[in-house]
């Protein structure tokens, strides 16, 4: 009997050399391929935006938030729709030093009530730290004072005195005293005595002496202001000014 490739009736046929098929489940329908490969793509896209939003949402709590200023208290330092990069990690290294400049929130009503709307869109960003925070008031000072600190105005120059030290203040607005009002006060303890560089435009610490809500606690603190991130012709980092308050930690022994 001669070979052939010819099965008798009832056997099942050899598979041929070459030919895997034997076993294996059905080609996939060309659409079911393309339907998973989609569903994957969105799955990534979903899983790379949930990763966007908490790095955002921790750098803005724990590093890194962005503010922008409302006034010209800050001029001409900071100047009007600037928008500014602070530090909110400044808890973990220490209390601020006098000439930081740190935003903090207003808890004792030195601006008038804020009504900012309710855009979910607006809130969300916000929350997650991709656009300024509006929905709480935030102020921001210059540090004049620390806890302890007696600061006073004015020496027989019209200059603010910090322990009896006078400050030569050149980030003051031009043209501008260094106060419209005599005044003196200490320093709570865990508290920061604040001013505007814009001394005629600011209704800073000076202002609220009267109605015990001068000094700024520790706690309300939101961060240090460290550069000026927009727009862009006015990126610069932000001084501390170190040199105008050297004199009052040498008096004090401090090196706050």
């Amino acid at each position: 009997m001669s070979e052939n490739s010819a099965a008798s009736p009832g056997e099942t046929p050899e598979p041929r050399p070459g030919n895997d098929q034997a076993g294996k489940a059905p080609d996939q329908e060309p659409g079911q391929a393309k339907e998973q490969s989609s569903g994957g793509f969105l799955k990534e896209i979903l899983i790379t935006v949930v990763v966007v939003l908490v790095i955002s949402f921790l750098v803005k709590t724990f590093i890194f938030r962005i503010f922008f200023i409302p006034s010209g208290s800050m001029e001409n330092t900071l100047q009007l729709d600037d928008k500014i990069g602070v530090n909110v990690a400044h808890s973990w290294y220490g209390d601020l030093d006098r000439g930081d400049i740190a935003v903090f929130e207003d808890t004792q009503g030195w601006m008038p009530d804020l009504n900012s709307g309710t855009n979910p869109v607006r809130q969300g960003l916000e929350f997650v730290g991709l656009a300024p925070d509006t929905t709480t008031q935030y102020v921001i000072k210059r540090v004049i004072g620390v806890g302890g600190d007696t600061v006073s105005c004015c020496d027989a120059d019209g200059r603010v005195t910090v322990n009896d030290v006078p400050l030569d203040e050149p980030y003051l607005y031009e043209g501008d005293d260094p106060s419209q009002i005599p005044f003196e006060v200490t320093v709570p303890e865990g508290h920061y005595f604040m001013m505007g560089d814009h001394r005629s435009a600011s209704g800073d610490s000076r202002y609220h002496i009267e109605d015990g809500s001068a000094f700024i606690s520790d706690e309300d603190v939101v961060g240090t202001a460290m550069a000026v991130v927009w727009p862009m012709d006015r990126w610069t980092g932000l001084s501390s000014q170190e040199d105008t308050f050297a004199r009052v930690e040498e008096a004090s022994g401090s090196g706050q």
